[in-house]
């Protein structure tokens, strides 16, 4: 062999070599302009990116952090998962059928455990859409109390704006209640791993919870931490009982977090990007009101601290009239 080909050779080895290497690693860097909207890492699979391995045991497939569009298949919020000696336990059903469907398909790449748990961290349409796939498969589905009414009430307005988002996307779906709900706490003990179910008080939705694994020092937070785009804020957000609810859930102490949307981070991140943004909010606000200052005044103020993140284009001035609408009658 000559050479020139020994050469060539080695030079295709390497650049394998690294391809491999680079692929089990989670790309976090968010999206912006029209790739937020129009991307999608996995092509040939309803899910926006397949699942990628976060820490020992723990995989989240980790979705678009644009609004639900037909390109993402409404992949846009984190669908995780965490593997032991005794089944599966999976946080969040997905956004339709087919979506959960594709999420089992891989899971089933990576581990012969049966599914025996899926978690709702709300009530929200992405959490909780694919429920009835995972219903089929002898799956139970778990959630609080107030997601539940959440799901009962909404129901028809939340399955209607996905199909007409989706369309032939949303074969399969149907909405199902959950199996079973908590209040406050639910532990799950599966093979040597202790699950804590948590509603801390208020924060982003009704029926809001965190799944705590203290022995992993790992929480899947749902949408109590954001840090990847812009928390959106609604009627029924609380957002000084957010703030309170937080360092209930920053007193875990937890190294990982996987966070509603957007990569695995940790605490400082999501500190950053959610209560000090409700901090700041609440505290621009509060200063217009002391002077008399209008709704148009909160949609001026300065959030350019904050514009770098996905979604602030048109959430921005939204997030600022809904704290200033609550805080003139708190």
């Amino acid at each position: 062999m000559t050479f020139k080909k020994i050469l060539v050779l080695a030079t295709i080895f390497i650049l394998i070599s690294c391809d491999k290497s680079n692929s089990s690693k989670i790309d976090t860097t968010p999206l912006t302009g029209e790739a937020l909207y129009t991307s999608d890492k996995a092509p040939d699979s309803m899910l926006y990116d397949r699942p990628q391995k976060v820490i020992d045991g723990v995989w989240s497939a980790i979705g678009a952090t644009s609004p639900a569009r037909y390109e993402n298949s409404g992949h846009n919020n984190n669908l995780s998962f965490v593997i032991t000696s005794d089944g599966v336990l999976v946080v969040n059903a997905g956004a339709n059928y087919l979506l959960a469907k594709a999420l089992h398909d891989e899971i089933k790449l990576i581990t012969k455990q049966p599914v025996k748990y899926v978690v709702l961290e709300n009530g929200q349409g992405h959490a909780m859409l694919g429920s009835n796939y995972w219903k089929e498969q002898g799956a139970k589905i778990i959630a609080h109390e107030d997601a539940k009414h959440e799901i009962e009430e909404k129901a028809f307005s939340i399955i209607e704006s996905m199909k007409r988002t989706l369309k032939d996307k949303a074969k399969g779906t149907k909405v199902v209640t959950p199996d079973e709900t908590f209040k406050n706490k639910k532990i799950i003990e599966m093979g040597d791993i202790r699950f804590e179910l948590l509603n801390l008080g208020p924060a982003h939705s009704p029926g809001d919870i965190i799944v705590w694994l203290p022995q992993k020092s790992l929480v899947i937070s749902g949408d109590m931490a954001f840090h990847q785009r812009m928390l959106p804020l609604f009627e029924h957000t609380d957002t000084a009982g957010w703030i309170n609810t937080w360092n209930k859930f920053e007193a875990l102490g937890a190294k990982y977090v996987i966070p509603g949307h957007g990569g695995p981070t940790n605490m400082d991140e999501v500190t950053r990007y959610t209560k000090d943004y409700l901090v700041f909010l609440r505290k621009k606000i509060a200063e217009l009101l002391e002077k008399g200052g209008t709704l148009q005044g909160a949609y001026e103020i300065d959030q350019s601290a904050y514009k770098h993140l996905p979604t602030s284009e048109f959430l921005a001035k939204r997030n600022a009239g809904q704290v200033f609408t609550t805080m003139e009658f708190e």
